[in-house]
Order: structure tokens, then C-alpha cells, then sequence
């Protein structure tokens, strides 16, 4: 193996674990709003890179709320998140791969692959919106400063994160 893609796989995966200190933190309603966006994003055609932010912020989300339901159901196994998180990751990135759509060799930016690029960029970005929401509540003595702070913050992250990337490429 490269030394790229070494180091692409291991930036991937270390994001993608983020969503164990995010568990609990993504709440059923940002999800359907991450899955709106992707849906609209593709839907308008607009460029992998973008739509993959959505993709990356999607599993995040559903490897958090996988995580999350489990531990309310007492469910656990050794290194469960570690295998939530390889389960997801890989159910969304080989189809994507057997359908031409990740690994394309026309389908790059800076040499890495638009969609596990955008992916890890919207990861990154959920994890940092779930945490800035977090320390919104706490400078605020543990209350939201708005109605729906918890779902506007995250996603308005991703939105912004998606509209600057958009005016770029």
C-alpha cells in the first residue's frame, strides 16, 4: 500500500471514531435534516464534493444514534464501536466503489477521492457543530439560546461548510 492511501484511510477512520465522543449528542431530527440535504444535493446535481459533506455528516450521525440505541438497550460487545463504525463505513463506501462512483479516477481532487474527502470534511464538521452546540448550552447555564439550537447549529455547520466548498470548486 501507498503511503497515500495509508494515511487517507487512517484520517478516514480516525474521524469516523469521533462518533463515539459524539453518541447521544445527534438527535433524530438532524439526521432527517443531513438526509434531506444529501437527497437535494444530488438531486440539483451539484458537484460530489459537496454531497459527500452530507454523506460524511449522515453516518456520522447514524453511527452515533446505532451507538445510542444500543447502549439504552444495554447492548454492547467488546469494541462495539469500533465495528458499528467499520460496518458503516464500509456499507456505504462499496457499493459506492462497485458503482463507479468512488474510486473514479476522473472523481479526484488534490489526488483523493471527492467523495472520502467530502465525507471526512462532513464528519468533522457534524462532530465540531454537535460540540459547539454543546458549549452554547454551557455558556448559557446548560440552556439553548434558540428553540431548536440542537438541530439548527449542526446543520447550519453543514450548510455553511457546503456552500463554501460549492463557491470554491
Amino acid at each position: 500500500m501507498s503511503k497515500k492511501v495509508i494515511v487517507l484511510l487512517g484520517a478516514i477512520l480516525s474521524g469516523f471514531f469521533g462518533a463515539n465522543l459524539a453518541m447521544a449528542q445527534v438527535c433524530p431530527v438532524c439526521v432527517v435534516a443531513i438526509g434531506a440535504g444529501l437527497g437535494l444535493s444530488r438531486w440539483f446535481g451539484i458537484d460530489d464534493i459537496v454531497s459527500s459533506i452530507w454523506i460524511g455528516a449522515f453516518m456520522i450521525a447514524i453511527i452515533s444514534w446505532t451507538l445510542s440505541y444500543m447502549k439504552k438497550k444495554g447492548w454492547s460487545f467488546t469494541d462495539d464501536g469500533v465495528v458499528i463504525t467499520l460496518a458503516y463505513i464500509l456499507l456505504t463506501y462499496i457499493p459506492l466503489y462497485y458503482a463507479g462512483i468512488v474510486g473514479h479516477p476522473l472523481n479526484k481532487i488534490w489526488g483523493l477521492d471527492k467523495i472520502i474527502f467530502g465525507s471526512m470534511i462532513g464528519g468533522t464538521v457534524l462532530f465540531f457543530g454537535s460540540w459547539l452546540n454543546l458549549y452554547l448550552k454551557k455558556i448559557n447555564k446548560n440552556k439553548v439560546f434558540f428553540n431548536y439550537q440542537r438541530v439548527v447549529v449542526p446543520v447550519a455547520a453543514l450548510l455553511l461548510t457546503s456552500i463554501i466548498l460549492w463557491r470554491i470548486i
